[in-house]
């Protein structure tokens, strides 16, 4: 993996070779989640990826995001490789109405090593995969915690004995998260990986997500709808392709470069032939 490359893709070359810290951490993560999307476009564009970090390291660098396994796959990468204590875990991602559970449909980060005010253990929830999560790293202590407009709760799960429950903002799109406190490699997602990127019933296959946090808000495109969640909220239809590669690249710092006319143009069917599905009732 290429650090130095990676680093310019968040803007922050000048990180390179500076010191472990609490306060890093924190510039690292709001870059990540305010310049990298959560996206599952390459589902939509039909081009398979994989749980390997680096391959997913590699593909961030190129201008692209992904979900939860790609993002903090890639992450745990940059930031280990920046000597930062990193940790992988098997986390489940409830959404609302379901029973919550460590599933393995989410990859958790856990930094150790960075005491600060306000968590003079120095341990650290870092999720740079929850599209509509945190904007920056949270203490892994419980308590309610602010960060613009969203409140968060961390607290013991009741589910993974000695791990953790992230409570999300009611006005987010989930319900919570829970997490394993012992330490996973990547294989531990793998087939979880292939049903949320080839199966019918994959709400990742079913609509095209499109994700970005910043400090006020997130702003979340799903098919055609796009919505700001925030302080200011409103929603608006996508009703051409130029609309949707235009909100792609302006709102979401994804111009995808590396698709070309034909692949865009294919996409753009799917999707708007997936949102007329919708209006009409039928099933996605």
């Amino acid at each position: 993996m290429n650090t130095a490359a990676y680093l310019r893709r968040l803007g922050l070359p000048g990180l390179l070779g500076a010191p472990v810290s609490a306060d890093n951490l924190r510039a690292l993560h709001v870059a990540h989640v305010e310049r990298v999307p959560y996206e599952v476009l390459e589902i939509w564009l039909g081009r398979p990826t994989t749980v390997d970090p680096v391959e997913s390291a590699e593909r961030v660098i190129r201008g692209r995001g992904g979900y939860c396994y790609h993002l903090n796959g890639a992450f745990s990468e940059l930031i280990g490789a920046l000597g930062y204590d990193v940790t992988r875990h098997v986390g489940g991602v409830q959404i609302r109405g379901a029973e919550p559970g460590v599933t393995g449909n989410h990859l958790v980060l856990t930094v150790r090593g960075l005491p600060a005010d306000g968590n003079p253990g120095g341990e650290w929830l870092a999720d740079v995969g929850l599209g509509d999560g945190p904007h920056e790293p949270i203490p892994l202590v419980a308590g309610s915690y602010r960060q613009g407009p969203f409140t968060y709760g961390l607290r013991p799960s009741e589910v993974a004995p000695g791990g953790w429950r992230f409570d999300h903002d009611p006005s987010c799109s989930f319900e919570g998260m829970d997490f394993d406190p012992v330490p996973t490699d990547m294989s531990a997602f793998v087939s979880m990986h292939d049903h949320l990127t080839t199966s019918p019933t994959s709400g990742f296959v079913r609509v095209a997500v499109v994700q970005r946090r910043d400090g006020s808000g997130v702003d979340l495109l799903r098919g055609l709808e796009l919505r700001r969640v925030g302080a200011v909220a409103h929603t608006i239809t996508l009703d051409t392709a130029r609309d949707y590669f235009a909100a792609l690249a302006d709102v979401f710092a994804l111009p995808l470069d590396d698709v070309s006319a034909q692949e865009k143009e294919k996409l753009w069917r799917k999707i708007d032939d997936a949102h007329r599905a919708w209006l009409a009732g039928e099933p996605a």
